[in-house]
């Protein structure tokens, strides 16, 4: 049972590295005078268990293990410029954090551009 627990121990303290409000909010990208921050979800699952038994008249036998599993999905951004600042949601399935970030600059990069341009507002 003690390389269960030593398993299950190490899976921990791994996941303790992970739960942290920077894998949540992305490091902020700076264009053009605009700022984006990428906002992501992440969740995993894990296990552990373990067991020992002997048979009459044979030998005893132990064993153990841990397993686990998790993701992340893109939620959009938040964009900071000279419009203020905003939460720019994603629309639809999105399959990497690339992509999130990529339609966000987009969007920032045009209302910079817009507010660039007297009397043409982005919006």
């Amino acid at each position: 049972m003690e390389d269960v627990e030593k398993l299950l121990k190490g899976t921990v303290e791994e996941l303790e590295k992970l739960l942290s409000a920077k894998n949540v909010l992305g490091d902020p990208i700076e264009r053009d005078g605009a700022t984006i921050i990428p906002i992501v979800s992440y969740g995993f699952a894990f296990g552990a268990g373990g067991g020992s038994g002997q048979q009459s008249g044979k030998a005893s036998g132990t064993g153990g293990g841990t397993g686990g599993g998790g993701g992340i999905k893109p939620l959009g951004a938040i964009i900071i410029d000279g419009d203020g600042a905003r939460v720019e949601g994603v629309q639809g399935a999105v399959s990497a954090i690339a992509d999130v970030v990529g339609q966000a600059a987009a969007k920032a990069i045009d209302r910079a551009a817009a507010a660039a341009t007297p009397g043409d507002k982005a919006g």
